[in-house]
């Protein structure tokens, strides 16, 4: 099998957050750099409507007042459709804004689409990885492996801490 050329990016903690424009699950256009002064957590997700990003989802939602208070700008990113995202965020009665990157530039920009493995088949996919950014801009933080079921409250902890 024969897979595309991609340049491989490593995000490090004090560089610029890459700035980019996506659509929600509205089709409204969000630039990072417009976000500027507030913390943003940027949380890349594998697919809507799945178990584990379902999960995920779902208890940043549960944690989303406690977000709010801080003025955290929560955006979760997938490769999804639009029309797939705006399904997802209507089941789960999402507070928070989900991105489409269909074009695959950001997932690449931030260095989390990546060749994978699963039931003996290779793939190429988005690994679940967040990225806390600054009110400057800076990357602060960078959750790698996130385990779906805790990663909210870990977040809202560093936040806590950085506030």
């Amino acid at each position: 099998m024969k897979f595309p050329k991609i340049k491989y990016v490593e995000i490090k903690i004090g560089s610029a957050a890459p700035n980019f424009t996506l659509p929600d699950q509205k089709g409204l256009n969000h630039k990072l750099s417009q976000y500027k002064g507030r913390w943003v957590l940027l949380y890349f997700y594998p697919k809507d409507d799945t178990p584990g990003c379902t999960k995920e989802a779902c208890m940043i939602k549960n944690s989303f007042p406690e977000f709010k208070k801080i003025k955290a700008k929560i955006f979760g990113i997938s490769v999804d459709s639009v029309a797939s995202h705006k399904k997802f965020h209507r089941k789960y009665k999402l507070p928070f804004d989900i991105l489409s990157d269909e074009n695959k530039k950001i997932v690449q920009a931030y260095g989390v689409w990546k060749r994978k493995k699963f039931a003996g088949k290779t793939f190429f996919g988005t690994l679940r990885t967040s990225f806390l950014i600054n009110p400057q801009g800076k990357i602060a933080k960078i959750y790698k492996n996130v385990k779906p079921e805790i990663h909210a409250k870990e977040v809202l902890n560093d936040l806590i801490k950085n506030s």
